[in-house]
């Protein structure tokens, strides 16, 4: 968690620091005529700009329009700064934990070790969470975006509008269980509906939930090919055959099982239904 902390800081820091040099160029090629004038200029926008209200080193970050519209300069800031923080937050807030870890163990049941790899596992869990969420996603471009991007409602209802979506979806897929043990810790008591829970209760319950659904369906998946392993090691025992490895010959027993019974359709399919959009 440290790692992405600093890499997030390491790339804002950057980011700030390309604008503030784009913007003293800019200021500088303007109202300069000489490298002399450009230079007294420069110490001018430095003097002034750093404390005007509309203007943070020279950048534009004043809004536009009456109903609070934002610069082009701090537009790509925020941009830049939501892409940073995207793989935390499509891990911890759509199904994407759920489905990787059912592919891991699916993966460990069959013992392939490596096959498929850790790339193609995140590539399907990926994809399948786009799937999923393709509501989710419509829903907050719609009602968040769009009118955002043309100065109908403000950031702060532009937020509000696009954290309903996924409370949504976070609360059809939550166990009531989790809310309150997270609900007593935060020390919220009786809470008579689910707006009075904060996001920052709900994540966590979210979380977790999403991990026991995961282990319990990876247990399901896991038995099948334990009783393959239990009668592969009773028939080399009773052979005598001790020295061999069970898993060695019972994997392509679990491969040929697998393949029979179209295993990947019948995971992903059920495993994509168990999710509550």
């Amino acid at each position: 968690m440290k790692k992405y902390i600093k890499k997030i800081f390491v790339l804002l820091l950057t980011v700030l620091i390309v604008f503030m040099a784009a913007g003293h160029i800019a200021y500088a090629t303007e109202e300069g005529d000489s490298a002399a004038g450009a230079d007294d200029v420069a110490q001018e926008g430095n003097s002034e700009d750093v404390f005007d209200d509309d203007k943070l080193f020279g950048i534009d970050i004043s809004t536009s329009g009456e109903t609070g519209g934002i610069s082009s300069a701090l537009q790509i800031v925020i941009v830049l700064t939501v892409i940073a923080l995207c793989p935390s937050l499509l891990i911890m807030l759509t199904s994407f934990t759920r489905i990787l870890v059912v592919m891991h163990f699916t993966r460990a049941a069959l013992n392939t070790q490596t096959a498929p790899p850790n790339q193609i596992l995140i590539g399907i869990s990926l994809f399948l969470t786009f799937f999923v969420m393709a509501p989710v996603f419509q829903n907050i471009y719609e009602n968040a975006y769009v009118p955002l991007s043309n100065n109908e409602i403000t950031q702060d209802e532009a937020l509000e509008a696009a954290i309903v979506p996924i409370r949504d979806f976070m609360f059809k897929n939550v166990d009531d269980k989790d809310l309150d043990v997270m609900c007593g810790i935060a020390g919220l008591e009786n809470v008579s509906s689910r707006d009075e829970i904060p996001t920052s209760v709900l994540i966590p319950s979210f979380i977790i939930s999403e991990l026991r659904i995961a282990f319990f369906i990876g247990f399901l998946i896991y038995v099948p090919f334990l009783v393959i392993d239990m009668v592969v090691a009773s028939v080399l025992m009773s052979m005598g055959m001790m020295m061999l490895p069970p898993t060695t010959i019972s994997m392509p027993f679990k491969i040929l099982l697998f393949v029979l019974a179209d295993g990947w359709n019948l995971i992903i399919v059920n495993l994509v239904q168990t999710i509550n959009i």
